[in-house]
């Protein structure tokens, strides 16, 4: 069942590509996200990031890791706020599934650490050790605290993703290398570096300041909101 021996190795020093769109967006269908995920690829993203069962089942045939999450309710926690939403994650196909990294209350009661230990408790269960299928895990942690508790509930990649999203952090114009920079000084689990990357120097400014790899995703799969960039700017000079 497991896809990749070196799913680490693949991923680091290179870009993993998010394609992610809205509900009742014109993208919004699985095979148009994998279509995006496949040119992506093309284009030279090492790994895939991908909301939802039915987008990650659509793209498993891509040749590198699938980052897998499934973002349900209106809670504070909703980037696979549940094991139950990790296993069905893991099951689709994922070979990282990501995980709300931060210390609020889990939907089902859960902690961070019992999550992840689920998670490889229902690998070994249902996969059997013997065929390697163990999913690895990606904490999306919004402050240096998260990412701490994170490594040491077991996650295996720390993320970015919610800087600025907690309360804990201002949320920055670009990506937050200061954060980065504190995780990479702290702990020693790799960091994808996620959220307002927008342009090619924020994505290399994130490994500079000690990311291991590097996930963006609006300003490459994202056409309304790169629209929205390019209009604005035309309005601004015609006025």
């Amino acid at each position: 069942m497991m896809r990749f021996t070196d799913t680490l190795d693949r991923l680091g020093g290179g870009l993993i590509v998010s394609a992610q769109a809205y509900p009742g967006e014109a993208m919004r269908d699985p095979r148009t996200m994998a279509q995006v995920a496949a040119a992506a690829v093309t284009g030279g993203a090492v790994g895939i990031r991908l909301q939802g069962i039915a987008d990650i089942r659509a793209a498993a045939d891509l040749p590198v890791p699938i980052v897998g999450l499934w973002k349900d309710g209106e809670a504070d926690v909703f980037i696979t706020p549940t094991l139950e939403h990790a296993i069905a994650v893991v099951d689709a196909g994922a070979d990282i599934v990501a995980i709300d990294g931060t210390q609020r209350t889990r939907p089902d009661g859960l902690t961070l650490a019992e999550t992840i230990a689920g998670i490889r408790a229902h690998c070994a269960e249902t996969y059997g050790a013997e065929t390697g299928r163990d999913a690895l895990i990606m904490a999306d942690c919004g402050s240096l605290d998260d990412a701490v508790a994170a490594e040491e509930a077991g996650a295996d990649i720390l993320g970015t993703t919610l800087s600025g999203y907690t309360g804990e952090r201002p949320k920055t114009d670009g990506p937050d290398l200061e954060l980065i920079s504190l995780i990479a000084e702290r702990c020693t689990k790799p960091i994808c570096a996620e959220g307002r990357i927008h342009t090619p120097a924020h994505a290399a400014a994130a490994i500079t300041a000690g990311a291991f790899t590097v996930c963006v995703g609006t300003a490459i799969t994202h056409p309304s909101t790169i629209t929205s960039w390019f209009a604005a700017a035309v309005n601004g000079a015609r006025s």
